[in-house]
């Protein structure tokens, strides 16, 4: 099913949309630093095709909601990151923050809501085939550890 979710990201190029250039300010610089160290990190093991670590950046009771896949939960979502993976050994599948777009709020005594553009590249037939999505992540903080527990993926 993830595979499915994150097909969209293999679909055939879209042009950039332009970002918008409104003053965002984080209420909490050290709270949006935090969050774009763990986005950061999230998506360094998707890069390295690393699914051991990447999992351990989801919370077992996950939500993964994508406008064209439906609802996955832990489990469907990595094994669709696990196929994912499998067919994309030789293309170059990587996700890219787009600057400009990444905006993080608190939520009271649970962690904090991210969202973003990000962008989806990998080659076929010797040509860069990307796309640019939007997104949100619901991050947990329990005991010291941040943990993705929510995900809607959408704009495919």
């Amino acid at each position: 099913m993830l595979l499915l979710l994150l097909a969209g990201a293999c679909a055939p190029v879209r042009p950039v949309s332009a970002v918008a250039t409104s003053a965002y300010a984080p209420v909490s610089p050290e709270l949006y630093a935090t969050i774009a160290r763990q986005d950061s990190l999230l998506f360094a093991a998707f890069n390295r095709h690393d699914l051991a670590q990447l999992q351990t950046y989801f919370a077992e009771d996950l939500e993964f909601y994508h406008d064209k896949g439906g609802l996955a939960d832990f489990q469907q979502s990595m094994e669709g990151f696990r196929r994912l993976f499998e067919q994309n050994k030789t293309t170059g599948l990587n996700r890219q923050l787009m600057p400009g777009t990444l905006e993080v709020y608190p939520i009271n005594g649970y962690g904090a809501v991210e969202t973003y553009q990000h962008r989806f590249c990998h080659v076929e037939n010797g040509k860069d085939d990307c796309g640019t999505f939007k997104n949100m992540m619901v991050w947990r903080l329990n005991e010291g550890r941040w943990q993705v527990t929510r995900v809607v993926s959408y704009n495919h």
